[in-house]
């Protein structure tokens, strides 16, 4: 009878144990930024310390606290921030001044699909993972409100799909990982609801139509913040524009892709090469380059996307490059060519020989870890053509990721861990390592701030760690259990 009476109590226990661990993991995969980072390491940069800023709250109350304190409850509850110095229908805050760059960038998700033949266990950890990962962006964009947001390629875990699986995994993307409203993502929604391959036959054609010069003109944008609204010159912190760039898994090496590759990925995700100026014609001026570096080099599958891509390249030296004044920054996959040892990832070229299966490959480019010296040296010279102002690159494809820099040297640029600015000002190149559980789920924060004395933009860069997806498992599951052994004792009462 003793032993009967004790059982109820066991479970009352064993509830309280679960609950209590369930309200310390969730409580930790929320405030992971400052629990497991330093100080200052997941938020935008401050350049100078004496012009600090307190965060101020909407509440009164959080106000009085000590800064440490109210700083941290207004980031992990930003809806209680008083933004308004910010938040200005301008590219200018309050005071005047321009408004900082804050972008976040996120390293190679490489979502994987699901087949006949994938086993229930790995369906559950895709489904997890899709969610793994969703839960770091909207942590970081809640956070942070940024007003740029860029995927650094490599989307999905391989190009060797059929339409309806691309339109499956595209779904997943803009409605697990990169949830937006639906307005941004309609063609998204509706393209996967019809299923239907998509007419890239058409593409083709419409394509080698364009004439080279009305091609580069429309990418060619000035002041976009929002790519739904584009007439509304000035950044929307509550949708920040999303930059999605072609990877090696997404579209395929240029000794792989495909006109059926290309035409997909433009019509869901967006072009491959644009540019985006911004405050033109002003000290302030800066620009976005995005760059498809899959079709830089060959031999290629399709030459015309090669040929696309140095056409823009050539247009941007010919037509926007004599009237920039600015900075640049380059988003793009493939890391610059360094020496070996400076990354991880080495430089390597590799090409199809006896391919018996598609010999029309062969000889034709089929992976690469870095881009060559000579592609390189003129992509450089090209995208940062202003000795006098700082740059920056942000790549994929190497999952560690990376930190150099590129000083002109003798008339080269040379990749280095120092930095060296004798002949001109250095480009500092930043790998984005993976946002993946096994690359603790980074993501990149760079801010760019104009710095009114010097008259140039300063850049900075941080990374802001979460951990192994175990652990997001791991509170999510307690949580469930929670649940379920709360409301068995609700209702044995």
């Amino acid at each position: 009878m003793a032993s009967g009476r004790s059982n109820p109590a066991i479970v009352v226990w064993f509830t309280r144990l679960v609950t209590i661990v369930a309200l310390a993991l969730n409580a930790f995969i929320y405030l992971y930024p400052d629990l497991l980072n330093e100080a200052d390491q997941c938020n935008w940069h401050e350049f100078d310390k004496k012009d600090h800023v307190r965060l101020k709250s909407t509440n009164e109350y959080i106000n009085y606290l000590p800064e440490y304190i109210s700083e941290k409850i207004l980031l992990t509850f930003p809806q209680y921030i008083d933004d308004s110095s910010r938040n200005t229908k301008s590219p200018r805050d309050s005071s005047g001044s321009v408004k900082d760059i804050n972008l976040l960038a996120f390293g190679d998700p490489q979502i994987n699909g699901n087949w006949p033949s994938t086993k229930y266990i790995k369906r559950i950890d895709n489904y997890g993972n899709d969610y793994y990962l969703g839960h770091i962006y909207r942590t970081m964009k809640s956070r942070l409100r940024p007003s740029h947001v860029a995927v650094m390629g490599d989307l999905f875990s391989s190009q060797w799909i059929l339409d309806s699986e691309f339109y499956n995994r595209t779904n997943r993307f803009a409605d697990r990982l990169f949830p937006r409203p639906l307005e941004y993502k309609r063609n998204v929604v509706e393209t996967f609801q019809k299923h239907e391959n998509y007419n890239w036959q058409k593409w083709l054609e419409d394509e080698n139509a364009l004439d080279p010069l009305e091609r580069f003109q429309s990418r060619v944008y000035n002041d976009v913040y929002d790519w739904f609204n584009e007439s509304e010159k000035y950044p929307n912190f509550e949708n920040p524009l999303f930059i999605n760039l072609t990877g090696n898994h997404d579209i395929g090496y240029s000794g792989d892709a495909t006109w059926q590759h290309m035409a997909r990925f433009h019509y869901l995700f967006g072009q491959n090469n644009y540019v985006i100026n911004y405050n033109k014609g002003t000290p302030e001026e800066w620009r976005l380059v995005v760059l498809d570096s899959m079709t830089l080099e060959g031999p290629a599958l399709q030459e015309e996307f090669v040929n696309f891509t140095w056409s823009f390249l050539e247009n941007l030296k010919e037509r926007e490059n004599p009237n920039f004044k600015g900075s640049t920054i380059l988003l793009t996959h493939i890391p610059f060519y360094k020496r070996e040892g400076l990354c991880r990832d080495g430089p390597e070229h590799i090409y199809y020989i006896d391919n018996k299966q598609e010999p029309y490959k062969n000889g034709k480019l089929r992976s690469q870890n870095h881009l060559s010296y000579e592609v390189s040296q003129k992509v450089l010279d090209i995208i940062f053509p202003n000795n006098d102002k700082s740059g920056l690159i942000l790549t994929g494809h190497d999952h560690e990721g990376c930190d150099d820099w590129y000083n002109y040297e003798g008339h080269e640029w040379v990749a280095s861990k120092e930095k060296n600015n004798k002949e001109r000002e250095p480009i500092r190149e930043i790998v984005v390592r993976s946002m993946m559980g096994d690359f603790d789920g980074q993501t990149g924060i760079l801010t760019g701030h104009f710095n009114y004395p010097q008259n140039s933009w300063d850049f900075e860069f941080t990374y802001c760690s979460f951990t192994v997806q175990h652990w997001w498992w791991a509170a999510k599951v307690t949580l469930f259990l929670t649940i379920l052994l709360q409301s068995i004792l609700f209702l044995r009462r």
